[in-house]
C-alpha cells in the first residue's frame, strides 16, 4: 500500500503542479505583452509576476478549510477536489480574452482564476503528504513521502517542456495563441488525475483516529510553535520562485538572453531533481531530517551568487551547470524531506491542517518573492541584492528548523505528542 501510494502522490502532484507552473512560465515570457501592454516594459513584468504571487496569497486562505476537511473528513476527499478545482482553472486561464480585446477586464479575470488555482494548490501537498506518510514504513516515512515532491518536480519538467516548443514559435503566434496550448492540455490532466486518485484508500491511522469536531482549534491549542516553525521554514520555496520565475524572467527580459535554453535549465535541473530527491529523503531516514535540511539551505544561500552572475555575464555554460547544482541538487536536499520533517511535527488528528497552513503562509511570503526582487531593481547589476535577499531567507529558514526536535526515530503513532517517547521501528 505505501508504493501505491507513494506512486499515486508522484503522479497526481506532477499533474496537479503541472497546472501550476506553466501559469509561472506564461507569467515570465509573456503575460507582460498579453495582459500589461499599456505598462512600460518593466512595469508589465512586474505586474505579470505579481499576478503569479496572487496564487500564493489564496493558499492560506484554502488551507484553513481543506486542512479541516481533510483532518475531519478524509485526506482522499481533499485529493479529489483540488484536482479537479485547478484543471479548471488553469483551462479557464488558455481561453481568457487578452488586454486588448477586453480591456482591464482580461488582467481581472486572470487574478481571479490565479485565485482559485492557489485555493487548490493550498491543499493538494499537504494531503498528498499526510497520506503518503502514514501509509509508510515508520523506517522510510522520509523516502517515501518525497515522492510527493519529485511528481511535483515532474509537472515542472512537464510545464517547461511543453512550453519549450511554443516559445519557439515566432512572436506574434506565441502572443495570440500559442501560450494557450498548455492551459488547455489541462483538460487532459484533469481526467487521468481523478481516475488515479479515486483509487486511493485512507490511511489505517487515520481511520483509527477519532476525528476532532474543529481540528484547527486543537493545532492552535497543542500545536501552535510547531506551525509557527513550519511558517518559517516554508519561505525557502523563495529559492524555487526566484529560480523558476524571477530567474527567467530576468536572463530573458533584462539580460536579453535566448528563452528556449533557459527554459531548458529548468528542464534538466528537474530531471536530476527527480533521482536527488528520493535520495536525500532516504538519507534522512538513516541520519536524521535536520541534517539534510540544514545542508540543503546553506548550498543554497552560497550557489544562488555565481548563479545569478552567471546569467548577469551571458555564460550559457555556467548558467547550466550552476543552475542545476543548485535547483536540481542543494534544493532537493530540502524538497526531499520537509514533506516529512513538517508533517512528523503533528499528530494525526491535525497532520493535514498543521502541515497546510503552516506551509502555505510560508509559500505565500514565497510566491511574493519575484515581485519583491523584481522591486529591488530592474537592471542588469541588481542581482546581488537579489542574491542577498534569496541568502537571507535560506538563513532564517535553517534557523527556525535547527531550533526544533529530530522526529526520524519517533514510531508513527506518537508523533506530534511530546508526552510519549519514541523507538524508531527498523
Amino acid at each position: 500500500m505505501a508504493r501505491k501510494t507513494a506512486l499515486a502522490a508522484w503522479i497526481g502532484s506532477a499533474l496537479e503542479y503541472y497546472d501550476f507552473f506553466i501559469y509561472g512560465t506564461a507569467a515570465a515570457l509573456v503575460f507582460n505583452k498579453v495582459f500589461f501592454p499599456a505598462s512600460s516594459p518593466a512595469t508589465g513584468t512586474l505586474l505579470a509576476l505579481a499576478t503569479f504571487g496572487v496564487g500564493y496569497l489564496a493558499r492560506p486562505v484554502g488551507a484553513f478549510v481543506l486542512g479541516h476537511v481533510g483532518d475531519r473528513f478524509g485526506r482522499k476527499k481533499v485529493l479529489v477536489f483540488t484536482l479537479l478545482l485547478m484543471g479548471v482553472a488553469t483551462f479557464a486561464v488558455g481561453c481568457l480574452p487578452t488586454y486588448a480585446t477586453a480591456g482591464v477586464l482580461a488582467p481581472v479575470m486572470l487574478v481571479v482564476l490565479r485565485l482559485l488555482q492557489g485555493l487548490s494548490a493550498s491543499g493538494e501537498q499537504a494531503g498528498a503528504n499526510a497520506m503518503s506518510l502514514e501509509h509508510a514504513p515508520e523506517d522510510r516515512r522520509a523516502y517515501f513521502t518525497s515522492f510527493t515532491l519529485s511528481g511535483t518536480q515532474a509537472g515542472q519538467i512537464l510545464a517547461t517542456a511543453i512550453f519549450l516548443p511554443v516559445a519557439a514559435l515566432p512572436q506574434e503566434d506565441l502572443l495570440s495563441w500559442g501560450w494557450r496550448v498548455p492551459f488547455w492540455c489541462s483538460a487532459v490532466v484533469v481526467v487521468v488525475g481523478l481516475v488515479i486518485r479515486s483509487k486511493i484508500d485512507e490511511t489505517a491511522v487515520f481511520k483509527r483516529t477519532k476525528a476532532a469536531k474543529l481540528p484547527v482549534a486543537v493545532l492552535f491549542r497543542d500545536h501552535w510553535v510547531d506551525v509557527l516553525r513550519v511558517v518559517v521554514a516554508a519561505t525557502i520555496a523563495s529559492v524555487s520562485t526566484i529560480f523558476t520565475v524571477y530567474a527567467l524572467s530576468y536572463a530573458v527580459n533584462t539580460v536579453g538572453l535566448d528563452r528556449t535554453p533557459m527554459l531548458w535549465v529548468g528542464v534538466l535541473a528537474n530531471v536530476v531533481a527527480l533521482a536527488a530527491i528520493p535520495l536525500l529523503a532516504g538519507l534522512s531516514d538513516r541520519i536524521g531530517r535536520k541534517p539534510v535540511f540544514l545542508a540543503g539551505c546553506a548550498a543554497c544561500a552560497v550557489l544562488i551568487f555565481p548563479y545569478l552572475w552567471s546569467i548577469s555575464i551571458g555564460s550559457y555554460a555556467l548558467v547550466f551547470a550552476l543552475g542545476i547544482l543548485l535547483f536540481g541538487v542543494a534544493y532537493s536536499g530540502i524538497n526531499g524531506i520537509w514533506p516529512s520533517l513538517y508533517g512528523e511535527m503533528f499528530s494525526t488528528e491535525v497532520r493535514l491542517s498543521g502541515m497546510a497552513i503552516g506551509t502555505q503562509i510560508g509559500f505565500a511570503i514565497a510566491g511574493l518573492a519575484p515581485t519583491v526582487v523584481a522591486a529591488i531593481g530592474s537592471g542588469k547589476d541588481d542581482w546581488i541584492g537579489v542574491a542577498i535577499f534569496t541568502a537571507a531567507v535560506c538563513a532564517v529558514s535553517a534557523a527556525a528548523i535547527a531550533t526544533g526536535r529530530e522526529t526520524f526515530r519517533r514510531p508513527t503513532a506518537e508523533l506530534g505528542r511530546p508526552e510519549l517517547t519514541g523507538v524508531r521501528v527498523s
